[in-house]
């Protein structure tokens, strides 16, 4: 199954050329998108997404959805890139050392469940 604008999207994430969409006014979104959520308007460029983001808010989840049956206990996370936040899955952390703040960069890795690519985090170097 392919999700067109969003695996181009993961490709270029793998790529470590990840981006986001920012329309005239400064207002940034994730693809797939035509026009601004925030605006409306529709001149919208590429621009290079930041390297590493901060964990605003996690949750560990024991009991999970039939797609990430073999991935429990994961920490998923929602992480601010700047003018855009990206939701994915914490790897490489043990769940007991995710912290709000924690700087992290984003990554593709592979769902144990469904082998589909999904976006992850990763501590960031430091």
């Amino acid at each position: 199954m392919s999700d067109t604008g969003y695996d181009e999207w993961l490709a270029a994430i793998a790529d470590g050329e990840g981006y986001y969409l920012a329309c005239p006014d400064g207002h940034g979104s994730l693809p797939p998108r035509r026009s601004c959520p925030h605006c409306g308007a529709a001149e919208l460029t590429e621009e290079p997404l930041p390297e590493t983001g901060e964990i605003l808010t996690f949750t560990e989840v024991h009991v999970p959805a039939p797609n990430f049956a073999d991935e429990a206990p994961y920490v998923t996370a929602i992480a601010s890139f700047g003018p855009v936040k990206l939701t994915g899955v914490v790897r490489e952390l043990p769940a007991d050392e995710v912290d709000l703040g924690a700087t992290v960069s984003a990554a593709v890795g592979t769902n144990a469940t469904t082998d589909e690519q999904l976006l992850v985090f990763r501590p960031a170097s430091e």
